[in-house]
């Protein structure tokens, strides 16, 4: 039956290829760059860890089902304890498994311990503060935001009555794509 699907989608589908359909769809925008980026695999062990307890939490719901069963439970008493004793044995897994992935450490992905270096050179605090001396004894220049242009002989000289002209941006934003126009 699947071959037959796809076999009958590929007689009756219109094939028209075009450079717009060929290209890959990424939310609406171009694809930029090379596909091949390094991607942290924490993100893969929290995805999954996810999954495995997601489907699992699935089975709490028809076990739900059989525990409140008041049918069931009347005919034989027995069937509410077991249903009871397998669903802690069930949720203690869960949690054995959970607490394994936590010691592990695979739920720090988020803030990971930072590692301090040690060495067991000394360095004496007197140094530093020389250090930081020397380094806040530099001046910083004034900002002037139109420097006046060096005095040449041939030059008018400027007068401080008329605003100085009006800059032009240095480039124009466009917000279309070259194909759009």
């Amino acid at each position: 039956m699947v071959c037959f699907a796809f076999f009958f989608n590929k007689l009756i589908a219109p094939h028209k290829p075009n450079p717009e359909k060929l290209t890959s769809y990424e939310c609406g925008e171009e694809p930029t760059g090379n596909a091949w980026l390094p991607f942290n695999s924490r993100f893969y062990v929290i995805a999954l860890i996810f999954l495995l307890f997601d489907v699992e939490m699935v089975f709490i719901f028809p076990w739900a089902i059989v525990f409140g069963n008041h049918e069931m439970n009347t005919i034989d008493p027995r069937w509410g304890w077991l249903a009871l004793t397998e669903m802690f044995l069930f949720l203690g897994i869960l949690i054995l498994g959970l607490a394994y992935v936590w010691v592990k450490g695979d739920l720090d992905w988020i803030k990971p311990s930072p590692v301090l270096p040690t060495t067991d050179t000394y360095i004496p605090k007197s140094f530093y503060e020389k250090l930081n001396a020397e380094q806040s004894a530099y001046l910083v220049k004034e900002f002037t935001p139109d420097p006046l242009p060096p005095a040449t002989p041939t030059a008018t000289p400027v007068t401080t009555s008329e605003p100085p002209p009006i800059r032009k941006p240095m480039f124009k934003p466009t917000f279309k794509k070259p194909g759009n126009e």
